[in-house]
């Protein structure tokens, strides 16, 4: 059962959830709700590889399945069906679930990379597919509908959308965590952690992982659902690899050993596509850039740092980690602006724009702007900047490194503090 802190918590994020969107323009409003899906998305992935350790690489077809299943209920709405709107998320749920199960039931024969592949092979048959089947997915322009009103809401504003997609999402993931309690979620962990010995106690571990995969599913079609419902529109672009891929990648920067992990995860890269797309075209390389990192020096991901931290609080020296951590900050603010600066020259110097101006310039190397300023690419100066930023970037990050190992070395070994503060010839 969570403690007291962390309901307090919760209930505090969903508080300000609730209140602070009616403040805030239609494009954050509409920030949030895209959120909100990518977090049940990723939860609802996670119940795979967090918890049952089957890395799937083509969930974007439950997504989008989800997705297709609840424009085609809004559109027999629209014809007099007489269907409340906040409850077609369920359509999603249901189909999801339906060709989960039947997916499920083959994928599952396989285990490991072989199983990865199969659900990747699955997912890019509906890509393949959706295209043809104009009956069910509306060709390459896919299927529109729109939300009808029901109870003197006419779900016209993003507000609403929002709103109806919070309590959805909430719901669900009080469901995926309530899962996790379960002695059937509690065989989930067992069958990610040994396989042989579950079918040694008796359990059908096929028959398990067709559930849970099942379950997986149904709550990727709910979130496909509300993709339909926001937008409402879809098409086959859904089942493309881009979906699956972006879901894996928020799982794991999140961190898929801990539960909100890859909340954590979807709303950091949901925020910074939303925040950074408009400003620069390298924004996917930036995200690429961000995954790799961590699963260099944080393979928990962002949730699983901040978790340990938690966990050793008390044994931890906070006033003289304080230091290096903002030491560390601050190198990697410095190299971030230096492989910035990089990126950004050589997108400028290899893009189209630039081609007609050295063509104008008669095949020269005309200068280029770029953060206000002019920067010439034969000057040793533009090459110095991002050079001196990366080489003192990571002098401060290596220095910090050290200073925070030996701190956290130290918490383990409590008798050299003691020894520290004793008087000099005498006892602790």
């Amino acid at each position: 059962m969570p403690n007291l802190r962390t309901i307090l918590v919760l209930t505090a994020l969903l508080a300000l959830l609730i209140a602070v969107p009616p403040f805030l323009g239609l494009g954050w409003q509409n920030a949030l709700v895209n959120v909100l899906i990518a977090s049940l998305f990723a939860l609802a992935f996670n119940l795979l590889i967090g918890q049952a350790g089957l890395l799937s690489f083509g969930h974007a077809a439950y997504f989008g399945i989800g997705a297709f299943a609840a424009l085609h209920l809004m559109l027999a709405v629209e014809d007099g069906l007489p269907f409340p709107t906040p409850l077609l998320p369920l359509a999603g749920a249901a189909a999801g679930l339906l060709v989960g199960l039947v997916a499920g039931y083959f994928a599952t024969m396989r285990s490991g990379v072989y199983f990865a592949l199969v659900t990747l092979a699955i997912a890019e048959l509906f890509h393949s597919l959706a295209p043809r089947l104009e009956g069910l997915f509306g060709g390459e322009s896919g299927v529109s509908s729109m939300r009808m009103p029901w109870l003197g809401f006419t779900f016209g504003s993003m507000l609403e959308v929002y709103y109806m997609t919070l309590a959805w999402a909430v719901i669900c993931g009080l469901g995926l965590w309530a899962y996790t309690r379960t002695p059937f979620g509690r065989l989930t962990l067992a069958l990610r952690d040994n396989e042989q010995r579950v079918r040694f106690l008796g359990y059908n571990a096929h028959a398990s992982k067709v559930i849970i995969f099942a379950v997986s599913a149904m709550f990727t079609g709910v979130a496909g659902a509300l993709q339909a419902i926001s937008n409402e529109t879809a098409n086959y672009s859904l089942f493309g690899s881009i979906v699956s891929s972006q879901v894996v990648l928020q799982t794991f920067v999140g961190g898929a050993t801990v539960f909100f992990g890859p909340v954590i995860g979807a709303t950091a890269f949901a925020l910074f596509s939303f925040l950074v797309s408009d400003l620069t075209r390298s924004w996917l390389l930036y995200q690429g850039l961000i995954f790799v990192l961590i699963m260099l020096y944080a393979p928990s991901g962002i949730g699983g740092v901040v978790h340990h931290h938690i966990r050793n609080r008390r044994q931890l020296d906070w006033a003289r980690l304080a230091g290096p951590y903002l030491m560390a900050l601050a190198g990697g603010l410095l190299i971030a602006a230096g492989v910035v600066f990089l990126v950004e020259s050589a997108s400028i110097l290899f893009g189209e724009d630039y081609e007609r101006l050295r063509h104008a310039a008669g095949d020269g190397l005309p200068v280029f702007e770029l953060f206000g300023a002019e920067w010439s690419p034969v000057s040793v100066l533009t090459w110095i900047v991002p050079a001196a930023l990366l080489l003192g970037g990571g002098a401060v990050l290596f220095r910090a490194r050290r200073e925070i190992d030996a701190l956290w070395a130290r918490k383990d070994r409590p008798e050299d503090t003691m020894a520290e503060t004793a008087p000099l010839g005498g006892e602790a």
